[in-house]
């Protein structure tokens, strides 16, 4: 990646919060993800976090209901397949979020995302306005994660829907509801809220987000499984703080 282009990115992703590259991943390559994704879908093979765990808007009461054992996360990515590590340490990747976070020291999170995201016909829920760094502890709130598109996102299938620009803001306690989800009934959050945006993505493409942009994700409405394939970055002196959910696992340097 030349100099001109590291800029351009980097300039787009600290303005925005998030940034798109679009084919990053062969349609070769996603068709050999999306069937070991579904090696460990069918059966659900753990560790898995199943919709009725989250208590979302939509998703089943519990395990025991309808579409209680609907998977929504394969977790621990990393270790799981050979070929997901190779999307977490693939050199586009890490070129990019490179630029993107201005260091070349970089460590792949095995405690936050390190995930296969999954959205099923007919039993995924409904993910509330939030920042992802509301339950991490790092020195510093500047982590990054990638999403790669394992196969169409759209607003019918549950695309994430980003706030530009909020992961430059501070916000007010009261801004945040007891969950920390970003409150739809202020007033004060009505005008932010307005400015969201869908990311629609391909086959292929990759999300690169700021852990403080402000995202959510609907529904899937469509009635084809939205696969996808995340995984959370730090800096190497970013360093979890001890004793929290940030520093279960050991990170892994790139």
């Amino acid at each position: 990646m030349n100099d001109t282009i590291s800029k351009s990115l980097s300039g787009n992703f600290q303005r925005d919060g998030f940034l798109v590259r679009r084919g990053l991943f062969s349609e070769e390559r996603v068709g050999a993800l999306v069937a070991a994704v579904d090696q460990s879908l069918n059966p659900a093979l753990a560790p898995v976090e199943f919709e009725a765990d989250v208590h979302y808007p939509g998703a089943p009461e519990s395990v025991l209901a309808p579409g209680g054992r609907t998977p929504r996360r394969l977790l621990h990515a990393y270790g799981r397949n050979a070929l997901f590590r190779e999307v977490a340490e693939d050199a586009a990747v890490v070129e990019t979020l490179r630029a993107l976070m201005q260091t070349p020291q970089l460590l792949v999170s095995q405690n936050h995302h390190n995930c296969v995201m999954t959205k099923h016909p007919g039993y995924s829920s409904v993910t509330s306005w939030h920042q992802d760094i509301r339950y991490w502890r790092f020195d510093r709130r500047e982590l990054v994660s990638v999403w790669v598109a394992l196969g169409p996102e759209t607003v019918d299938n549950g695309c994430l829907l980003v706030i530009p620009g909020s992961h430059q803001l501070e916000f007010e306690p009261g801004q945040f509801d007891a969950a920390l989800f970003f409150r739809e009934d202020y007033e004060p959050n009505t005008g932010l809220l307005a400015s969201a945006t869908p990311v629609e993505l391909q086959a292929g493409d990759v999300l690169f987000f700021h852990a403080r942009t402000l995202h959510a994700a609907g529904r899937n409405e469509s009635d084809v499984i939205k696969r996808s394939l995340v995984f959370t970055y730090r800096a190497a002196d970013n360093r979890p703080i001890p004793e929290t959910r940030s520093a279960v696992f050991e990170d892994i340097p790139l």
